[in-house]
């Protein structure tokens, strides 16, 4: 599933089509995604101004002049693609996506002039809705979200004070949406790595001198990873069809066997809630 840096990589490069542009027509090809579309959806965005494009954990939020906001997100295989603007050809810029698939069109009129905005989802468990701006933060997505990690709300004291309120492996920690928005497993690996933090380590035993190492680690690993465009492994490809590139900096993630960049130990893997874990088990104490 995409984590933050690879949907702020998708929000970056829909922004300049989508911000400002007047929703001429909706196209939707099927009543529902992972979830059924909102009632009336096409009618209640035709007409509309995108007024923003934002990003919230791993969601996308385009507030509308309507009064209500857009919330997106890509689920497992979701991908948005873009024809027009300045491509005269009428060809989708990222190749590949196959258009059975394609389950939501959105025509638009915006700075860029004409273009179409497609949704294509083979899996179909993204999601879009229909919230009221104005309570966004109260909306079933948002309520209870953490903080994000990159902005002046994750304050490393609060986090270490969240972290002493759990008893789970700070690597299910990580992940939980309450205490940091936009974590997901690729970017808890390599945080903890850098970090020097054991995943199975209980998350009250990290808070002191290695939750601010971890708070830290969370910070640089997403800022990197968003300035590579994200990491494609599987699904992922940015809105110009663009692949990402921060898996070819992975420290541990998905490279079981593989020479710790650290103290060459074999990074292992194991698994937690499901989930595979990739760590170093010589540095990560």
């Amino acid at each position: 599933m995409p984590e933050l840096p690879e949907v702020e990589t998708v929000r970056r490069g829909l922004a300049p089509f989508m911000v400002g542009a007047r929703i001429r027509r909706v196209e939707a090809r099927r009543a529902d995604l992972r979830f059924p579309l909102p009632r009336d959806f096409a009618a209640r965005l035709q007409g509309a101004r995108i007024e923003a494009l934002d990003r919230r954990g791993k969601y996308l939020v385009a507030p509308l002049s309507a009064g209500e906001s857009l919330v997106m997100h890509l689920g497992m295989s979701g991908r948005f693609t873009v024809d027009g603007g300045d491509r005269p050809d009428g060809r989708y810029y990222a190749a590949g996506a196959d258009p059975r698939h394609d389950h939501v069109v959105f025509e638009l009129d915006g700075p860029a002039g004409p273009a179409r905005v497609v949704y294509n989802d083979p899996r179909r468990f993204g999601l879009m809705d229909l919230v009221p701006s104005g309570g966004l933060d109260r909306c079933r997505h948002f309520a209870g979200m953490g903080p994000e990690p990159l902005s002046d709300a994750f304050v490393a004291e609060t986090f270490n004070a969240a972290l002493k309120a759990r008893a789970a492996p700070i690597k299910a920690a990580l992940l939980d949406q309450r205490i940091v928005a936009g974590i997901g497993n690729i970017y808890a690996c390599e945080a903890l790595h850098r970090a020097g933090v054991s995943p199975r380590r209980a998350a009250r035993s990290v808070a002191g001198a290695r939750g601010m190492r971890l708070w830290s680690a969370l910070r640089a690993v997403l800022r990197e990873a968003i300035e590579a465009g994200g990491s494609s492994l599987r699904d992922f490809a940015a809105s110009d069809g663009a692949l990402g590139y921060f898996q070819h900096r992975f420290r541990v993630y998905d490279r079981e066997g593989a020479a710790c960049p650290v103290c060459r130990a074999p990074v292992r893997r194991i698994v937690q809630s499901g989930r595979s874990t990739f760590y170093c088990g010589a540095c990560q104490r």
